[in-house]
């Protein structure tokens, strides 16, 4: 294991091979986050799938409200920690090892919810051998992660809040969409970027 850092927007990253390395691109997504916490409701921000804390410690840094960090891997949430000292920001946030459906308490409320699941399609992540297959494998359809975190978002947002989810393409974005009605949110745009796209989320 060999540690590295990154320049992500205003911040310094800590990573290692144990997680996604932070792609510059994703930046956007913390300043979009920023963007909507300026008028967005109160209430403290949930970050999901969160790996070295990248997005949500940047967009807190811009508008600074309580974050909570999820993610499975024990490497990330360590990383998560560290990143979030150098960031001095550790006084806002809290950082959650396990499955999101176990470390969220029901009667939790978010203004925000920022999710960067794996998205890649199980059939294809043999294409990328140097990214750990926990933070890339997104099952059959690249979708399976990202259902829970649109479930949570359903189940966790204020009124009036966001989610904003990060796929790898439009047409994620679009089944996406389609299948919202159950879960009482609506797509309400799409940002798409060299790497991948961002989707808002909304109530219904």
């Amino acid at each position: 294991m060999s540690a590295a850092t990154i320049e992500f927007g205003t911040l310094r990253i800590r990573y290692d091979d144990r997680v996604l390395r932070p792609r510059p691109w994703t930046a956007a997504q913390s300043d979009w986050g920023a963007e909507l916490l300026r008028s967005a409701p109160e209430g403290p921000v949930l970050e999901l799938c969160c790996g070295a804390g990248q997005i949500g410690l940047l967009a807190i840094a811009q508008e600074p409200r309580r974050l909570v960090c999820v993610d499975l891997n024990p490497a990330a949430c360590e990383l998560t920690r560290h990143n979030a000292a150098a960031a001095g920001v550790a006084e806002l946030v809290e950082v959650r090892e396990g499955a999101i459906g176990d470390v969220l308490r029901p009667q939790e409320r978010f203004a925000l919810v920022i999710a960067d699941p794996p998205w890649v399609r199980r059939a294809e992540t043999g294409t990328f051998p140097e990214d750990p297959l926990l933070a890339i494998d997104g099952g059959d359809d690249g979708l399976e992660v990202a259902w829970h975190c649109v479930a949570a978002a359903s189940e966790h947002l204020v009124d009036g809040g966001s989610a904003l989810l990060q796929l790898g393409t439009a047409t994620q974005a679009r089944q996406v969409g389609d299948g919202l009605a159950s879960y009482d949110l609506r797509l309400a745009e799409v940002r798409e970027h060299d790497g991948g796209v961002v989707a808002r989320l909304r109530r219904a």
